[in-house]
């Protein structure tokens, strides 16, 4: 869940320039992938971290999904990074201002494209915190779209929706 520790963690690591925490939290999602046993997967994954917009990432320095999918393809061989799938080029607002679905997902439309370097395997996204899904549903438009298979999203934090 989004609160608590792992609430401050993740604010720390996001705007306190902290990519460290990023790395531990994608060793750990790493270790949970692993130890869960309850879908059948395929022996080769792409992962693609969900995008910042360029601006962003220079004001943050990083992008914590990136940090953390590196981190968690390290710990699950056989999953292949792909840094280059999506890019974002659309400068959204940060979700959390958002309050209805309707507003996020006006926010992040057409904000994602293909990037430069299609992935060669089945898709496992990649993001920090999933609050309504909507960036990761606008992700798996631009994929499908491309006929790039998406089996699942990994995430560190569940939070809960805001209607």
């Amino acid at each position: 869940r989004y609160d608590g520790q792992l609430k401050r963690a993740i604010a720390l690591m996001k705007y306190q320039r902290k990519p460290e925490i990023a790395d531990v939290l994608g060793i750990l999602l790493a270790k949970a992938w692993l130890e869960s046993k309850s879908i059948k997967l395929p022996p080769k994954i792409t992962v693609v971290p969900i995008p910042l917009h360029v601006k962003k990432q220079e004001e943050r320095g990083f992008n914590q999904a990136e940090v953390m999918a590196k981190s968690f393809c390290q710990i699950t061989t056989g999953y292949q990074l792909n840094t280059q799938a999506l890019i974002r080029v659309k400068e959204t607002e940060a979700m959390f201002n958002l309050k209805t679905l309707a507003a996020r997902d006006n926010n992040i439309q057409g904000a994602l494209q293909i990037g430069a370097k299609l992935p060669k395997y089945p898709v496992l996204l990649l993001d920090d915190i999933h609050t309504t899904g909507t960036t990761v549903k606008e992700a798996i438009k631009i994929l499908q779209h491309k006929q790039i298979e998406v089996i699942g999203v990994a995430v560190a934090a569940k939070a809960g929706i805001r209607q």
